[in-house]
């Protein structure tokens, strides 16, 4: 009897057991949250940098040598002409420059015909043996000598009067004054910036961008402009150039657009909006995050959401800083893992709650 009861109770524990196994094979393996976004262009108008108007070319003007600024007819925002005097310094010192090296060219012709003189009147007389070769040569070589004096004077009275036309600035270029740094009566050094002046005709927009912008930063990428108080009035525009680097505080790097005939709105100092041209919101991009490689190919793994499961896509893709740019495989509005993508299979049924944002 007790045999028997000892049979019963192991066929009821070996097939507990069964059952036991055969529940943990058919349990359902659990879902795997993932973060996920939806592949789809993107738009210019999610990044907009603020700038002004500036122009192109400008110049600091200033004078070559010390003086007391005399006279600046200008103002900030007159028109200038090209070869305007827009200012002066007192030439008083220059000016007796001037005199000395006149009256020492002067004093250097002097001795100059003197000693031609003495080497005409040393000629005649060594025909006669009244002299010797010795004194003949000594009168050419003062005569010599007076002649490179009278060059060096000559020169010396050139750059003097060079020097005169220092006392004044003038205006390289039509333009308009953006900007003034001295004041009638103040001694300025040489170098030291006097007047700016720009030209109008030639503008362009200083935006500051950061690396939040979807797209590689390069030159010619093509921009909308617009004035941030008329917002209508756009114009379009090119990156002409980027700074080599950026701010080490805020993190951005200036970019100067190329405007294209920009109308009078568009004044210097005027604040402005620029945004990525329509033609750049075509392509399809995706974070680095996303792509797996494999095989020498890219795939990412899309996510049916309708049955909840994921599979592997091969994708053709070009990498940029920013990410990676789609340029087959993958079409608009569909959805893919970006975060854990090699620890996923084909079939595995996945959970997103929330988009990664590109």
């Amino acid at each position: 009897m007790k045999r028997q009861v000892m049979m019963i109770a192991g066929t009821l524990a070996a097939a507990s057991l069964l059952t036991g196994c055969q529940q943990e094979t058919n349990a359902p393996e659990p879902m795997r949250p993932v973060l996920s976004m939806v592949a789809k262009p993107n738009s210019g108008d999610s990044t907009v940098a603020v700038g002004v108007v500036e122009p192109r070319y400008k110049t600091n003007l200033g004078f070559r040598v010390l003086g007391r600024l005399t006279s600046r007819p200008v103002y900030v925002g007159d028109i200038v002409s090209e070869g305007q005097i827009i200012g002066t310094i007192d030439p008083t010192a220059l000016d007796l420059t001037v005199r000395a090296a006149k009256a020492q060219l002067a004093k250097a012709e002097a001795q100059l015909a003197t000693a031609k003189a003495t080497e005409e009147r040393q000629r005649t007389l060594i025909t006669s043996d009244a002299t010797t070769r010795q004194t003949l040569d000594n009168a050419e070589q003062a005569r010599a000598g007076a002649e490179a004096s009278v060059a060096q004077e000559q020169a010396n009275l050139t750059k003097a009067i060079e020097q005169l036309g220092y006392a004044q600035i003038k205006a390289d270029f039509g333009g308009v004054v953006t900007a003034v740094g001295a004041e009638v009566g103040q001694v300025v050094s040489p170098g030291q910036t006097v007047v700016t002046v720009a030209r109008p005709d030639i503008r362009e927009a200083v935006v500051d961008i950061g690396e939040e912008l979807p797209v590689p930063l390069e030159a010619g990428l093509p921009f909308s402009v617009s004035l941030q108080l008329l917002p209508a009035v756009q114009v379009e525009g090119r990156i002409r150039e980027i700074a080599p680097q950026a701010d080490p505080v805020t993190r951005l790097r200036r970019v100067r657009i190329a405007l294209d005939n920009p109308p009078e709105s568009f004044r210097l100092g005027a604040t402005v909006m620029a945004k990525l041209g329509k033609d750049q919101s075509k392509d399809l991009r995706l974070p680095a995050s996303a792509v797996l490689a494999k095989d020498g190919a890219d795939f990412v793994w899309v996510v049916d959401q309708s049955a909840g499961t994921v599979s592997l896509q091969k994708i053709d893709g070009v990498a940029e800083p920013a990410g990676i740019r789609v340029t087959g495989g993958l079409a608009a509005g569909t959805r893919v893992v970006t975060a854990g993508i090699h620890s996923l299979k084909p079939g595995q049924h996945v959970r997103f709650e929330q988009d990664q944002e590109p």
